[in-house]
């Protein structure tokens, strides 16, 4: 039964977050001096980024040396050479690619090696205090396992396990725009297989799949906002009970069932 309402709570006072700060502190402080308390249910939604700077994911890109492809799709596509070789690092393959100049950089598709089809590798810029473009941030390197350390984290200060969506943004073929995704999820189904359910008229279900994790992420992007709105942290609360073993990772397509690579 799904509910008459939900909430999305915003979480103040979240720090900027540096390498080996414990999230899972940095959130109980925060609900803490919010007065805000977890509720059996409830779903936090947690920046990517802040989960990528906590686990020391940032690189200065004065430290990469770009080998002769970086630099060969770094000057097809207008952008730095050092950047094109982390993209490279991270992925399995490139998908497409456009060209472009430094004034307009052009676009390279690439599947990453957790197996997501990304715009560089997921890779930002943006936000990074203190850098001023001299470095690039990673996504983490299991987000699944990340979100599954955290919500034991929170249990353990809380007394509530709640749901966890690890968030990010992206692009989508065929539409203008980003909004939130998940990229890694613990203790909320993020795959939910409708088949076999019959619809409002009772007829059976044959191909309806809903991705909830990515359902999760793109509503508190409503609050968490994607430019300097500095709310890495939403709690959604009020949902029915989405519990399963369907982590994030399974809202991959497998490459044979994609018609569009």
């Amino acid at each position: 039964m799904v509910s008459a309402s939900i909430e999305l709570l915003p979480v103040p006072g979240i720090p900027l977050v540096r390498a080996g700060d414990d999230l899972g502190e940095l959130i109980a402080d925060a609900l803490a001096d919010a007065e805000l308390e977890l509720r059996s249910g409830d779903v936090v939604i947690v920046a990517q980024k802040i989960v990528s700077k906590a686990e020391g994911r940032l690189i200065r890109l004065d430290d990469v040396e770009p080998d002769a492809d970086a630099i060969s799709l770094a000057a097809e596509t207008g952008k730095d050479a050092r950047l094109v070789q982390l993209i490279l690092d991270e992925s399995d393959h490139v998908v497409r690619k456009r060209q472009g100049t430094p004034e307009r950089p052009g676009v390279i598709i690439v599947e990453h090696r957790c197996g997501w089809v990304h715009a560089n590798a997921g890779i930002d810029q943006s936000n990074l205090e203190g850098e001023s473009g001299g470095a690039a941030l990673l996504l983490p390197i299991d987000c699944d396992a990340s979100a599954a350390r955290l919500r034991a984290d929170l249990e353990a200060r809380t007394g509530v396990a709640p749901g966890i969506v690890i968030a990010d943004s992206a692009g989508r073929a065929w539409r203008v725009g980003t909004l939130g995704i998940a990229l890694g999820s613990a203790g909320v189904e993020a795959v939910q297989d409708l088949r076999g359910q019959p619809d409002l008229m009772g007829r059976t279900l044959e191909i309806t799949v809903v991705g909830r994790g990515d359902e999760l992420a793109a509503a508190a992007g409503l609050v968490m906002g994607q430019g300097g709105e500095g709310t890495p942290v939403v709690i959604i609360r009020g949902l029915p009970p989405y519990l399963g073993n369907a982590t994030a990772a399974e809202l991959i397509r497998p490459g044979q069932e994609d018609l569009f690579r």
